[in-house]
């Protein structure tokens, strides 16, 4: 590796332009590229570099009134256990080509404008930090709804699974699936987790779901009657509810409501892009509190060992980014980002799940 062919513009514009990047990601979003994990995850630094939560059913026992100087009862403690394992690093990388070089020397030498040439210069930047934005939404996405981040194929080179321990009894199915209208009940599925919940002494106080679970619920007959009698409507032609409607009618029933997740991330394998969703498919996830876990993250071994010649600058704490050139085997110009981050969903007795393409 040796240092960038724009050395000079690198050293005067990259501190800003990633500062922006940054700014903007974090910034107000179009619904297609918001980011849930950064709303429902706090942010930690791990110091050995490993990520932890605790999986245990937790009851609520009432103390005892005892005499004056008399022992106290003693309790069972609940059963603990843990799932853990090492911070996963993340990263991709870009290059310009020769002609794509030979372009900028030739907007240099006719004095173009400065920020033609910075845009040209830095057109990987952005899209090298907000992949590793894009893999942590579609990590979260899937851990949320699954209980389980990573499987073996997911990832490349040395097998990695992210697995949180979701708890069994948790993990809900319908007593008829809300694909059929007809026979569907999903304000009786949900009163059975909420009820769940109670006996375990959670209160739900959010919901989210994807357009599989929302749309069946839409159009089930139950909603449908649900809205009706909020509306005082009578009659046989009963109108579908919008989902505004619908979740206004969840805010009676319930307290809470249910947010849609409808989101696509692209992921590009041996030159090869393809579009997925990570919401398990029909799944409803149900929670208790405003943030669910962390965002954690350690060091990497390149930014406490910078190489010669490299040009760094840190995005958030954990996403380092690259500039350099190499040229063999033939003359690049690279942009790189790596970190060693993952979100951790620590409040797993705490979440609940219902899977609506599943009947009991």
């Amino acid at each position: 590796m040796e240092q960038s062919l724009y050395l000079d513009y690198i050293q005067r514009y990259f501190p800003k332009v990633v500062a922006g990047i940054v700014e903007k990601l974090n910034g107000e979003q179009s619904p297609n590229l918001s980011y849930l994990h950064k709303r429902l995850l706090g942010k930690e630094y791990s110091v050995d570099g490993r990520w932890e939560t605790l999986i245990g059913n937790y009851t609520r026992v009432s103390a005892d009134v005892v005499a004056m100087d008399s022992a106290l009862p003693l309790k069972k403690r609940d059963a603990l256990g843990r799932a853990s394992g090492d911070i996963p690093k993340i990263g991709m990388e870009l290059y310009l080509n020769e002609k794509q070089m030979s372009d900028i020397d030739t907007m240099v030498a006719r004095g173009l404008p400065i920020s033609d040439i910075t845009a040209k210069i830095f057109s990987d930047t952005p899209r090298v930090i907000t992949g590793v934005y894009e893999k942590l939404e579609a990590l979260f996405l899937r851990g949320l709804s699954t209980g389980s981040a990573l499987a073996d194929t997911d990832n490349v080179g040395t097998k990695v699974r992210v697995n949180y321990g979701y708890l069994e009894g948790n993990q809900k199915k319908v007593k008829a699936v809300w694909s059929n209208p007809a026979t569907a009940k999903p304000m009786d599925d949900i009163q059975a987790v909420v009820d769940y919940a109670d006996q375990e002494g959670v209160a739900i106080t959010r919901a989210y779901a994807d357009n599989v679970a929302i749309n069946a619920m839409l159009q089930s007959a139950q909603m449908k009657q649900f809205f009706a009698f909020s509306l005082g409507f009578a009659g046989d032609d009963i109108p579908t509810p919008s989902f505004e409607q619908a979740n206004t009618v969840l805010q009676t029933n319930f307290g809470f409501t249910i947010e849609r997740v409808n989101r696509s991330v692209r992921a590009e394998a041996d030159g090869k892009q393809t579009s997925s969703k990570p919401w398990a498919n029909g799944r409803v996830v149900f929670t208790a509190d405003e943030q669910v876990g962390t965002i954690l993250w350690t060091d990497l071994a390149e930014a406490n060992h910078p190489v010669e010649g490299v040009s760094y600058e840190k995005a958030e704490d954990y996403i380092l980014v690259s500039k350099y050139r190499v040229n063999r085997p033939s003359l690049r110009e690279y942009t790189s980002s790596q970190a060693r981050v993952l979100p951790v969903i620590t409040n797993v007795d705490r979440i609940f799940t219902l899977d609506t393409t599943v009947a009991e």
